[in-house]
């Protein structure tokens, strides 16, 4: 097993990985920056480096003070968690020419997977489902229009290199399609230094579903089950869950497979997610990318399969067998994630600030992944998220209730806070039956 270990994140996903670290008796190794130097994870780390300024150009991306802090304390392995460097794959190819292991999928896979037009015809090869759309970037406006004639509107105008909900428009007609062709390239332009842009059927009245993989040491990929993700904030995620109300077992059957060979496709390695478009009424699902990190929603697996997937990935990366067999998977119960955010809970908007109270709910099938705690200050520079809150039952039901009560006791005061809106969704009858989709937050709003 790696014997030392730099987790190259912040907050809860380095507070997370470091806890699996240094249960297996590896040293744990925090990087941090000027902003972050008071969060847990750096308290809780064997050994801590200041990498650079609040700036996550110059800390968190920095590349050159992320190696120089792994040389200094002699680190063995680097793992990017999720975010920041998590899925660049020069980033990869140059931590291991520096001698180091990665703890993540191989380079040549992220390249791959990281292109959405790539991705997409690299899953149609393989025989995963794919909605219509352009199998080549389109080259300008006018390229945009017919091909948006051709697939029929509305169609979703997506940046090829984008990820976690940014860089995406619909387009009811091609008047909108006009504007959002200019918004969506310029924006990817200046986030991802790519301007590229797809253009896809966008499908009104959709499920967000994903299944986990896991690409093991001696080649095979497995399916760990599906999430369902439908929850949502502009196209971000709120609500995770295990298994998904929606999907039978026979719809089950053919999307975990199809996962399968999407990640045999590009031969991945460790952890991955490949996220899928659920039509409800016809039980036809669509590949829409795929993550080639750590989920941010992967403790709700972790939960139904009984594994710790960081445990997993560190064993992969390692070239050691995973601790389960691969041949007997059977999940059992049901678990929800709900995302803390430091964010107003009718407009979710940012709302930064000191955290001058911070008391956690505890209990059966009660988990907390937080990255903050009382005194903390939740900064403008990174994303929002201070928490996870994991609920496991035997049943959905029973983790429903869980987290009813769970949120009821969470008591977070200083910053904004999402906690009342999870309050309103639990007892909102879309999300109590299971029968809720993509749109059911703009519909509770």
């Amino acid at each position: 097993m790696i014997e030392s270990l730099l987790v190259a994140n912040r907050g809860e996903i380095a507070r997370r990985v470091i806890r699996t670290a240094k249960r297996l008796g590896i040293r744990a190794i925090a990087v941090y920056s000027e902003a972050d130097a008071d969060l847990p994870f750096v308290a809780e780390a064997d050994e801590a480096v200041l990498i650079g300024p609040p700036n996550p150009a110059q800390s968190y991306r920095n590349v050159e003070a992320i190696l120089a802090a792994a040389k200094s304390t002699g680190a063995q392995a680097i793992h990017p968690g999720y975010g920041f460097l998590s899925e660049n794959a020069e980033f990869a190819r140059t931590v291991e020419a520096s001698g180091l292991i990665w703890v993540g999928p191989g380079a040549d896979a992220i390249t791959a997977m990281g292109d959405k037009i790539n991705a997409r015809n690299l899953m149609a090869a393989a025989g995963v489902p794919v909605a219509p759309g352009t199998t080549d970037p389109a080259a300008d406006l006018d390229a945009a229009v017919a091909a948006a004639a051709e697939i029929g509107y509305p169609v979703m105008v997506k940046a090829a290199a984008g990820g976690g909900g940014m860089g995406m428009g619909v387009a009811v007609d091609e008047a909108a399609l006009r504007i959002e062709y200019d918004k969506v390239r310029a924006f990817a332009e200046r986030m991802f230094g790519d301007g590229s842009v797809l253009i896809e059927r966008y499908f009104p009245r959709v499920r967000h579903v994903e299944v986990q993989i896991l690409g093991l040491a001696d080649g095979r990929v497995v399916a760990l089950g599906e999430r369902e993700c439908s929850v949502q904030r502009r196209n971000q995620k709120l609500v995770e869950e295990s298994p998904s109300p929606a999907v039978s077992p026979e719809l089950r059957v053919r999307l975990l497979a199809a996962a399968v060979r999407a990640g045999e496709a590009v031969g991945y390695r460790n952890a991955g997610t490949v996220e899928c478009l659920l039509d409800p009424a016809s039980d036809e699902f669509f590949f829409l990318e795929m993550n080639t990190r750590l989920q941010v929603e992967h403790p709700v697996t972790e939960y139904v399969y009984g594994i710790d997937l960081v445990e997993e990935q560190l064993r992969v990366a390692a070239g050691l067998a995973p601790t389960f067999d691969p041949d007997a998977l059977a999940p059992s119960g049901h678990a929800i994630e709900l995302r803390i955010n430091a964010e107003d809970p009718k407009r979710f908007l940012p709302g930064p600030g000191v955290v001058r109270t911070w008391v956690e709910p505890a209990g059966e099938g009660v988990r907390v992944d937080s990255g903050y705690t009382g005194g903390n200050t939740v900064t403008p520079f990174y994303d929002s998220l201070m928490a996870k809150l994991i609920l496991s039952g035997d049943t959905r039901e029973q983790a429903i209730e869980r987290a009813r009560t769970a949120v009821a006791e969470f008591q977070i005061e200083g910053p904004k806070n999402n906690l009342p809106f999870f309050a309103e969704l639990l007892e909102n009858d879309e999300f109590l039956n299971g029968t809720y989709d993509t749109g059911i937050v703009s519909r509770m709003r």
